[in-house]
């Protein structure tokens, strides 16, 4: 068994870290707020948590909705700037089921929460995110053609 590292954290500034760091740790921050999100609203079915949660975690889904809060200027300078850092940055995988536009946009959304968690702005992740929730549970989100 490989032994690992004793890892301690301290404070980092994201503005060093590549998009695709920083959109590995916002797809996660993402994902336990809508997995959070769900479970609290009664759905406790595994694989119906599955089905529901792609609505708001998909690529697809992720993509209309950065491009929509850009529509709607919702987002800092900081915020685009982080979003494109994670639009722009070289990726190593094969964009699965979607575009590579789509794949691109999605990475971008991710990357701006990864930035905003590690600057400890939990109320913005959380204010973004209720907004993302609310535009699917509400409106819908537009089937952008990112082609």
């Amino acid at each position: 068994m490989t032994k690992i590292k004793k890892l301690t954290e301290k404070n980092i500034n994201p503005d060093t870290l590549n998009g695709q760091t920083l959109a590995y740790l916002g797809d996660a921050v993402y994902e336990v707020i809508i997995r959070r999100h769900l479970v609290k609203g009664g759905i406790v079915r595994p694989q119906v948590l599955q089905r529901e949660a792609t609505h708001y975690v998909s690529a697809k889904a992720q993509a209309a909705l950065v491009t929509k809060m850009q529509d709607e200027q919702m987002l800092t300078d900081q915020e685009l700037t982080a979003f494109r850092r994670g639009r722009n940055a070289k990726t190593h995988t094969k964009a699965k089921h979607t575009s590579l536009k789509t794949y691109q946009l999605s990475t971008g959304f991710e990357a701006m929460l990864g930035y905003l968690d590690l600057l400890n702005k939990n109320d913005r992740v959380a204010q973004l995110s209720k907004w993302c929730i609310d535009t699917v549970e509400e409106d819908g989100i537009k089937d952008y053609d990112f082609e």
